[in-house]
């Protein structure tokens, strides 16, 4: 039976774009399915050479017929409303921040790592504001007891903290523009994973940088070594935390997105990710600790205010960093495609 034409030509094309994305939806080698993107109807661009199409938040998104990687990343950058996925990941960054702080410090006693040593580390390189903002919290978790945490609130803490990751997992399959058919369960539990990878890079930084020279000094020392080999050991020192950073950054971006990834082609992402955020995060410190004046705006929720400023700048960074990744699987597929369909049509 022949389905009925609605008298509007607009439910008429729309139902024939349905019906054609449902017969001529692309799917990848591992059974993905990817979203494909939407033209822009109600506006024309200005240049011959330009299309428009619809963004995550239904803004025209421009880009060239046949853009360079730049254009391909700026167009990335419009039509997934980077600027807004970044804002949500600040939120629930903000959010997650406090429950992995919580169960960070659940754990610190287990290193010998003293409650003056975190807070004069926070001093030195946090903004002052920051820094006051963290001394507070970290002084009411290690002044109550910890056993209670470690044993019956570990998984609310784990569960609250991966909240922050699973926003990440969302942005990262946007970037892609691959749908997320992944079991609830399953999502949440690779977020936990991730949370708990991160904790533990995080404590292994503070345990290089805290007694990194004891480490160096039993390592060499016993066996007789001269000094030389201890300077290369604080060379070594000052390079893993950047190493440990890359590969947090590089396990998530290969594993995070709904979609088989390599190690190889999600590298370029992770360099750019691992430099751009050492480098913002130390640019940052500095304007604030020097020319920023927050708490004259803010008063008393500066340090709030700026930690949010920090995160919303670090999301911008991780997105971008798959956006760069996703950019080239995409043009790895289309340039295997082509020469499939040349092969075709050769034979």
């Amino acid at each position: 039976m022949a389905e009925k034409k609605s008298s509007s030509n607009y439910l008429n094309e729309v139902k024939m774009t349905e019906q054609q994305n449902k017969t001529e939806g692309s799917s990848g080698d591992n059974g993905e399915t990817f979203v494909d993107e939407v033209r822009f109807k109600s506006k024309t661009p200005k240049k011959e050479d330009e299309k428009l199409y619809v963004s995550k938040i239904n803004k025209p998104a421009k880009v060239k017929k046949d853009p360079n990687f730049f254009q391909s990343l700026m167009f990335q950058f419009s039509k997934d409303n980077t600027s807004g996925m970044a804002a949500q990941l600040a939120y629930y960054f903000l959010l997650a921040i406090f429950p992995l702080l919580i169960f960070l410090l659940t754990l610190v006693p287990l290193f010998q790592i003293d409650q003056a040593t975190i807070t004069q580390m926070i001093q030195d390189y946090a903004p002052s504001d920051i820094a006051g903002m963290l001394d507070k919290i970290i002084s009411d978790v290690m002044g109550s007891s910890s056993g209670g945490l470690l044993s019956v609130g570990l998984i609310v803490t784990l569960w609250s903290a991966s909240n922050g990751m699973t926003a990440l997992m969302n942005a990262f399959n946007v970037a892609y523009d691959i749908e997320d058919n992944r079991n609830f369960i399953v999502a949440k539990l690779l977020s936990i994973v991730f949370t708990v990878i991160l904790a533990l890079s995080v404590i292994l930084t503070f345990v290089l940088i805290v007694f990194g020279e004891a480490i160096g000094n039993l390592m060499f020392g016993v066996i007789g070594l001269d000094s030389q080999f201890q300077t290369l050991w604080n060379l070594v020192r000052s390079i893993l935390p950047v190493l440990l950073v890359f590969v947090v950054f590089l396990v998530m971006y290969t594993t995070a997105p709904n979609i088989k990834l390599t190690i190889k082609s999600v590298i370029p992402g992770t360099l750019f990710t691992t430099i751009a955020f050492l480098v913002a995060s130390w640019g940052f410190s500095f304007y604030i600790s020097n020319f920023g004046n927050y708490s004259a705006t803010y008063g008393s929720i500066a340090g709030v205010i700026i930690l949010i400023l920090w995160l919303y700048i670090t999301g911008v960074i991780i997105i971008l960093g798959a956006q760069i990744n996703a950019i080239m699987k995409k043009r790895t597929l289309r340039k295997e495609k082509e020469a499939d369909t040349k092969d075709e049509s050769i034979a």
